[in-house]
């Protein structure tokens, strides 16, 4: 089926790692949008309203990646309530009225958990940043009873605190991380741990006593598995791949751009391509 030419892109600094074009074009292709094109722009916080200002009517969208997550709501013409509430959006949907900003990270996590038998009880959120803050949401929309968030320095969580007072929610925030001992303690018994540090900075946490059946979902794809999935699993816990956070909001950025639902099995298969390909 034609369709008229339309574009998209994913933007961020760096941007050339990212997975999100193999997504999008395997989803254009499998809801036969021949017309569609998605690229990767490297672009940085001081270069994102000039570029959204100079879009021409074929666009449909941008995804956007660090750094550019917070100052997305301040390029947008509207803001969607759950983006809003969170402080962070990663899809600008483009029409006739303008941009709107919206968050599918929420989506993707919430999803993901879902996907693994994740439930209610209580929930540990590894770091502050933007990925932690769409946690609490995802969390918030699956009904846990308690979040602990861990982060190295509390003074420095205030966009957290934040997003934690727009939602409605109040998690514990504890300045562990940079003692491994005490991090692990509250990390015993919870029922799902989010982790939105980067690459080798849970590793110390591998050796907690993980309860059989905790849902660990580590945000980090890459290198993979981490040290701290690879303990979690050895202790019984059932584990989650920042790949699958990936590809699930990006399903949903593409219901969002272009009015049909995300072909999943499509965007998997493509996903494990690149993947693989990568390795």
């Amino acid at each position: 089926m034609n369709s008229p030419v339309r574009r998209a892109a994913v933007l961020g600094s760096p941007i050339a790692h990212s997975l999100s074009p193999a997504l999008h074009h395997a989803a254009y292709a499998a809801l036969g949008l021949d017309g569609w094109h998605y690229d990767r722009i490297e672009a940085g916080e001081q270069d994102l309203a000039g570029f959204v200002a100079g879009l021409g009517p074929e666009w449909a969208g941008l995804s956007l990646t660090m750094p550019l997550k917070r100052v997305l709501l301040d390029v947008a013409d509207r803001v969607d309530p759950a983006a809003a509430a969170i402080g962070a959006g990663n899809t600008l949907v483009l029409g006739p009225e303008g941009g709107v900003a919206y968050n599918t990270d929420v989506a993707g996590i919430a999803e993901s958990l879902r996907g693994a038998g994740a439930g209610t009880g209580r929930a540990v959120v590894l770091g502050a940043g933007g990925t932690a803050q769409a946690a609490l949401a995802a969390l918030q929309e699956l009904r846990v009873d308690h979040v602990d968030v861990l982060v190295r320095d509390t003074g420095r969580a205030a966009a957290l605190r934040g997003t934690a007072e727009r939602l409605g929610v109040a998690p514990g925030i504890h300045g562990v991380l940079t003692d491994p001992v005490a991090a692990a303690t509250l990390l015993e018994g919870a029922d799902i741990v989010v982790s939105t540090l980067p690459a080798g900075a849970a590793d110390p946490l591998a050796g907690a006593r993980w309860r059989p059946g905790t849902v660990l979902l580590d945000a980090v794809y890459a290198p993979w598995p981490t040290v701290v999935a690879g303990g979690a699993a050895a202790s019984g816990a059932t584990i989650v791949s920042g790949l699958e956070m990936l590809l699930l909001q990006a399903v949903a950025q593409v219901r969002l751009m272009t009015g049909r639902p995300g072909p999943v099995a499509a965007m998997r298969e493509a996903l494990d391509a690149a993947v693989a390909a990568r390795s």
